[in-house]
């Protein structure tokens, strides 16, 4: 690659072809945050708390894979890169066992709790030697912020579109291809979007490209790890990221209690082929979307981090007035719901475009480009908050006496409306709160990249 390809702007089917690759990774892990503690507890039968617990436990697997994975893809040196061969690898594997499990043998209770344990740690075993690589690519995609901001943003558009996918056609495909067995409809519905996860990744792995060239790893494990602890606004970072992402995913792990049990859905389509549930979830990640698509509007005219600030404040804001929307107010659940999703669309976009920023920070501090450890343990913050905001409403259902498809008790349907709209609040004031101590602006990155041009082959 000459000098001015390497600077020249992204191409637009560049842009796609990153974009799509996280479309690839929405439709199983859109579909997990959605509906995984569901199936868990109303139709494979395992018991709230049990589902939350082991939500949390198998974390502590990802904290070893993901930042190995991270040393593995920066040490890797193929004549495809470093990053991109694991999209070519990995789409299979990946495929294979988001099917695994949701497989769902009738193996008794305790049967059923081992094979959700191993099932689900296989298939985040798999995302991560995946989905590393691939959020590392962006790092090395292009040597200027501005081009991986678009990155980004492309990315996000096809994310929230791909969550879109799974939010609007996976309750009506379950029923369809169940024919009234959810078990069954679950089964069927992950085998079509493991066809298009391995489709899609195998397209990003074709037309992207790793401009920047990178000096030959020499860094010991160590001498990584001491590197990105030392660095203070991706320590803030990440922190962030964990309480916006609970958040998130606490709300999202909701909204099937929340609409079952509180609004009274029963399944009747409200909106063409579309139920109370299908409805909200589709006009939020629409909101996704949209916040996606003007990120990089909004930072062009405000700095990254006082950006993440105000949306993360006003998210919060949102949910703290949800609590008093009544149940049968589905107008205004639906513009509330949907006005906070855009605000994380906004937020999720610039959370990955400063991780890269802290990866360029690293270099210029260490000399050494770790893009894959950066993010690789950024990541696993992500996962753990992904975690913590899935196993947190199956302990309060617990906690509150919930009893799966009954009709709740005043106290289960309580605490069922404090897991879709206060817990969420309390985990984005957070995230803006931290948010205001860090310290990459747009005028010390433009010295980063300036220098970091000079010393790079």
């Amino acid at each position: 690659m000459t000098k001015a390809s390497f600077t020249a702007p992204l191409s637009f089917k560049e842009k796609v072809g990153y974009g799509v690759g996280d479309m690839a990774s929405n439709f199983y892990m859109g579909f997990f945050s959605l509906f995984l503690l569901y199936y868990y507890t109303d139709v494979y039968g395992i018991s709230a708390a049990a589902a939350a617990t082991m939500l949390l436990v198998t974390k502590f697997i990802d904290a070893i894979s993901d930042p190995a994975m991270g040393l593995l893809a920066d040490r890797t040196t193929t004549k495809w890169g470093k990053y991109r061969p694991y999209l070519l690898w990995m789409a299979i594997p990946y495929a294979l066992l988001g099917y695994l499990l949701f497989l769902g043998p009738e193996f008794g209770d305790t049967g059923k709790l081992i094979f959700a344990y191993v099932s689900y740690s296989l298939v985040m075993l798999a995302y991560t030697a995946i989905n590393v690589p691939y959020s590392g690519l962006m790092a090395v995609i292009h040597p200027e912020s501005r081009e991986r901001t678009k990155a980004a943003q492309f990315r996000f558009i096809f994310a929230s579109i791909g969550s879109l996918v799974v939010g609007a056609s996976a309750k009506p495909l379950v029923e369809l291809l169940g024919g009234g067995n959810e078990l069954l409809g679950f089964r069927f519905t992950i085998i079509l979007f493991a066809i298009l996860s391995v489709a899609v990744f195998w397209y990003t792995f074709a037309v992207t490209n790793e401009r920047v060239i990178t000096k030959k790893h020499k860094a010991s494990i160590k001498e990584d790890l001491s590197a990105l602890l030392v660095n203070k606004s991706w320590l803030i970072l990440v922190c962030t990221g964990i309480f916006i992402v609970v958040g998130l995913v606490a709300r999202f792990a909701s909204i099937a209690y929340y609409t079952k049990y509180y609004m009274g859905d029963d399944g009747v389509n409200i909106f063409l082929w579309m139920d109370q549930t299908t409805l909200i979830i589709s006009c939020g990640l629409l909101g996704q979307l949209f916040g996606a698509l003007i990120t990089p509007f909004l930072v062009k005219h405000i700095e990254k981090h006082r950006l993440m600030f105000v949306i993360n404040l006003f998210h919060a804001i949102l949910l703290f007035f949800g609590f008093t929307i009544s149940p049968d107010n589905l107008s205004l659940t639906v513009i509330v719901h949907t006005l906070g999703i855009i605000t994380f669309g906004i937020a999720i976009t610039l959370l990955f475009t400063m991780y890269t920023d802290c990866v360029e920070y690293g270099e210029w501090k260490t000399g050494s480009n770790s893009a894959g450890l950066t993010v690789s343990a950024s990541m696993f913050s992500l996962k753990l908050g992904s975690a913590i905001g899935g196993a947190l409403p199956g302990f309060i259902l617990a906690s509150f006496g919930f009893i799966a498809n009954q009709n709740q008790s005043p106290e289960s349907i309580e605490g069922i409306r404090y897991m879709f709209n206060l817990l969420p609040a309390i985990f984005f004031l957070l995230g803006a709160i931290l948010i205001l101590f860090y310290k990459i602006d747009r005028q010390l990155l433009t010295t980063i990249e300036n220098d970091l041009a000079k010393r790079r082959p």
